[in-house]
């Protein structure tokens, strides 16, 4: 299993990808604003390297339910200071997350490597083109609604059905920009327009979403049905929960998984990556062995 991005190509048979969120924004549910400065961004992002991230998702809008949209100036403003900083001081892919195609771009050629949709191309009309003409990876997410109205009571015949059709569409809509398949990525959406009992109908179906055989992205880390499932209110004390879903999503099939506490969940995907595929037994040496006297 194959992954490209516009610098890297990652073979995702045997390793999965710890992407490590980077929010520049005042309002983040995660982190209450703590890498709005770019200073304090860049260095963030470069401990969540030091920590065993293998790619960063550098996002400038806040997604949470409930967030206030800003527009393409604003989101550029945030952004670029980070990816231009980033770029300068290391080579691991960048992905920008937004929905907006000229944040996309920019963002692009400064440097990033992936285009993260959480629309899935349903926002803006012009992201598949920007996607092909830039070859950049491309995450393609569920999401119903938008982030300031998804959670107003979300609502599924079968959800494990109809985002999987979603996902399928736009798999179609991405081949027809010219978007090669090894390029594409697809994330269900945990939390993007889904009550709890949503949220774990998707997880339990997983394997699903590997749309024609592409990698699944899962974003779980510190997400409110954690929180009501564990009757937590504190983002930061979910990471237990989240670690756990880190080892099982792999064990299920899922090969990116997108988290804020990149050291923990580095080392339970590394763990459990060791049981799912053990090293291969060393060869016997070739010619004649003598026998024992």
């Amino acid at each position: 299993m194959l992954w490209r991005t516009r610098s890297h190509t990652f073979d995702l048979t045997h390793r999965g990808l710890i992407m490590g969120v980077l929010n520049v924004t005042p309002d983040s549910f995660s982190d209450g604003g703590q890498c709005f400065d770019p200073a304090a961004a860049i260095a963030r992002g470069l401990a969540l390297i030091a920590d065993g991230a293998d790619l960063l998702d550098i996002g400038g809008e806040s997604t949470r339910p409930g967030a206030t949209p800003v527009d393409a100036a604003e989101e550029l403003r945030r952004i670029l200071p980070v990816i231009l900083g980033l770029r300068a001081r290391t080579s691991i892919p960048l992905s920008i997350d937004t929905m907006k195609a000229r944040v996309a771009a920019a963002a692009l050629h400064a440097g990033a490597d992936i285009i993260n949709d959480i629309s899935g191309l349903l926002h803006d009309p012009a992201m598949a083109r920007v996607a092909a003409e830039t070859q950049a990876g491309l995450v393609l997410m569920h999401l119903r609604g938008t982030p300031r109205t998804m959670q107003l009571q979300p609502e599924y015949t079968d959800v494990v059905a109809e985002v999987r059709l979603r996902l399928l569409a736009a798999y179609d809509q991405a081949l027809a920009a010219g978007i090669h398949p090894d390029r594409l990525a697809f994330d269900p959406g945990i939390g993007f327009g889904k009550t709890l009992d949503h949220n774990l109908d998707l997880l339990r179906a997983l394997p699903s979403f590997q749309i024609h055989g592409r990698p699944v992205l899962l974003g779980v880390s510190r997400k409110s049905f954690l929180g009501r499932l564990l009757d937590n209110t504190d983002p930061l004390a979910r990471e237990a929960p989240t670690t756990a879903l880190t080892a099982w999503s792999r064990q299920r099939g899922v090969r990116i998984l997108r988290v804020h506490n990149v050291k923990a969940n580095a080392q339970a995907l590394r763990m459990m990556e060791a049981i799912l595929h053990p090293p291969e037994p060393a060869s016997p040496p070739s010619g004649d062995v003598p026998l024992p006297t």
